[in-house]
């Protein structure tokens, strides 16, 4: 459904170092740079067909964060989940809400973690780990 999700960073250089440390837990490596022809730059972080992409505002004004907005990455176990976690810690993130585990509800059982990046955006590491038979 989505060909890529941007942030924005009001030091681009501090989210390169939080996103290649936390990216390359899911297998990411080094983004592609880029300055566009406004003269903003930006990184591209590609995995498993998807971007997710952290530019300097076009318009010049500060970055921003969306209030009730919420970036997912898909991990591939609890473990993966935990380690996301704390590796987004130890490079400037902040881990909010509850400690990153097991949480049962309408949506089945999740393994969960929420931290915020330096520039304040919510990301969640997600595992759905699969049904019993």
């Amino acid at each position: 459904m989505f060909s890529h999700i941007m942030v924005g960073s009001n030091d681009l250089q501090r989210s390169k170092r939080f996103y290649d440390a936390v990216l390359a837990v899911l297998g990411a490596g080094e983004p592609v740079q880029n300055q566009a022809g406004t003269g903003h730059r930006r990184l591209f972080y590609r995995h498993d067909g998807a971007s997710f992409c952290v530019s300097e505002p076009i318009n010049g004004e500060a970055a921003t964060l969306a209030n009730g907005g919420t970036i997912g990455f898909k991990c591939s176990s609890p473990e993966q989940v935990a380690r996301f976690h704390d590796v987004a810690v130890a490079h400037g993130g902040t881990s909010i809400e509850e400690p990153p585990g097991l949480r049962k509800g309408e949506m089945g059982a999740l393994y969960l973690a929420y931290v915020r990046d330096p520039d304040g955006n919510k990301l969640c590491a997600l595992h759905r780990p699969p049904k019993a038979a």
